[in-house]
């Protein structure tokens, strides 16, 4: 071998040395130049670790990738995967594993009710929809591809879907009055007729070679808050196609270890440089942790939420708020699907307290929340830990689907309290825990002007204090 081939080589080799390395050894020695990484950093992985969080629960550990699990009805107290859940629509979800090769999903014509598949890649962008909104509402086939899929699209398929990752949700909610007779059985029907195959079964062709399920790393949620976030970022990062964006964001963050697939151990690390992650991941979650600053403005006692949810175009560069977002509820609507303020406290600025005081929501009759054609509102429940609270009537929202009485000049009133306002009340009854309480308004498929300017709903005022 001659020189010039030799030196090559061996730069070659030193090369891939030290990025290999760097996985493991990161390679900034300055403590604060570690922590501000780690914080950037931690803000850009939040969403993708609960979100991994969630797919360990859902699809890795009972091994159930590319078939639909549905609800058998509205969500409750007893449902405690993910903050804040909706008490209106009927879920049915799947986890797609698009490795091995793409995903057809297929779903009946649905026109007498308000539904959507939301599709959510692994950075938490709503890549793609389906829906009354979006697609109609006949029968409908749909090819779901990862990053790196190269296939010709069969004739039959109406909409293709391309991922930036190699694992996708496919979250569907349909709405259930269940105050109608038969809903839940017309749910069901729905259901079953939704169906999810691989492209190779639907071709009637020889599948591939499947891809092996037991390679996902074990997810502890104390090593997620820890510097250990970097071990399951890096395997993450290997599962996507990173944007031409981001690269140089990537870049930075190979500073503390991080990149696609690279080993890393908390372990090795200098005390020093783990002790500024670690101070950088709590800086982080103190910017996370302040949803009301950054997801929107607060008026009459509502945080009115902007965009906090879509696609890469509608998401890019938001990292705070993408992260604040997750952190507040995971898989949340685009803007034009589901328009949700929430309250936290009360037109007089306290927070709500159930033990103390009974609360009334009053609307005039032009400040019914705005909902367009086959759209539909509600006020949703919830306790101090954001999960639904158990009530003697099994009431965990109410709406314009409840049987509620209006006033005779068109307005209404809600009674927002932890015991019955009396019989003749009850229809328009919102029960409250005997504690801190927090409102979702929850606007399907809002009205133009609830979007621009965004619609506040009316203060909820103290009625009685309760001795």
């Amino acid at each position: 071998m001659d020189l010039k081939k030799l030196l090559t080589l061996l730069s070659v080799v030193v090369f891939l040395f030290a990025f290999l390395g760097a996985g493991s050894t990161p390679a900034t020695n300055n403590c604060d130049e570690a922590r501000e990484i780690a914080r950037q950093a931690y803000i850009f992985a939040y969403p993708m670790l609960e979100n991994f969080r969630t797919m360990t629960l859902q699809a890795v550990i009972p091994d159930a990738f590319n078939r639909f699990k549905h609800s058998k009805g509205l969500l409750g107290p007893e449902f405690r995967e993910i903050v804040r859940p909706n008490n209106d629509t009927v879920f049915s979800a799947a986890w797609l594993d698009l490795r091995a090769e793409p995903i057809i999903i297929q779903i009946p014509a649905i026109c007498e009710r308000y539904y959507s598949l939301q599709f959510v890649d692994m950075y938490t962008h709503n890549f793609a929809y389906a829906g009354t909104r979006t697609t109609g509402c006949g029968a409908r086939t749909f090819l779901i591809t990862g990053p790196k899929s190269l296939v010709e699209v069969p004739e039959s398929i109406d909409e293709v879907f391309t991922s930036e990752g190699n694992f996708v949700l496919c979250l569907a909610r349909i709405s259930i009055n269940p105050e109608i007779s038969g809903e839940l059985d017309a749910i069901r029907k729905i259901q079953k007729s939704f169906l999810i195959q691989p492209l190779s079964s639907f071709l009637g062709y020889e599948a591939p070679k499947s891809v092996r399920t037991d390679t996902f790393p074990v997810f502890r949620q104390e090593r997620a808050e820890s510097a250990g976030f970097i071990y399951y970022l890096n395997f993450l990062l290997g599962q996507l196609e990173i944007h031409p964006s981001e690269k140089a964001l990537i870049e930075r963050f190979s500073l503390i270890g991080i990149g696609p697939n690279l080993p890393f151990d908390e372990a090795d690390l200098n005390s020093e440089i783990r002790a500024a992650i670690e101070q950088g991941i709590e800086d982080a979650m103190e910017v996370i942790l302040r949803p009301g600053e950054l997801l929107g403005t607060t008026k009459n006692g509502w945080s009115l939420t902007k965009r906090v949810f879509g696609n890469r175009n509608q998401m890019q560069g938001k990292y705070e708020i993408r992260a604040s977002a997750a952190y507040m509820g995971l898989y949340g609507s685009d803007l034009e699907e589901t328009y949700y303020p929430i309250s936290y406290a009360d037109a007089d600025g306290e927070s709500y307290d159930g033990s103390r005081y009974n609360y009334l929501i009053h609307f005039e009759s032009n400040e019914i929340p705005p909902v367009g054609p086959g759209g539909f509102w509600s006020i949703t429940m919830y306790g101090d830990d954001q999960f639904m609270v158990p009530n003697p009537i099994n009431r965990y929202s109410i709406g314009d689907r409840s049987r509620l009485s209006y006033n005779d000049d068109g307005s209404l009133d809600i009674y927002i309290q932890h015991d019955s306002p009396g019989v003749d009340l009850e229809s328009n009854w919102l029960p409250a825990p005997n504690g801190p309480f927090s409102l979702s308004l929850r606007m399907y498929l809002p009205s133009p002007r609830a979007l621009d300017p965004l619609y506040c709903p009316p203060g909820v005022i103290k009625s009685e204090y309760r001795e």
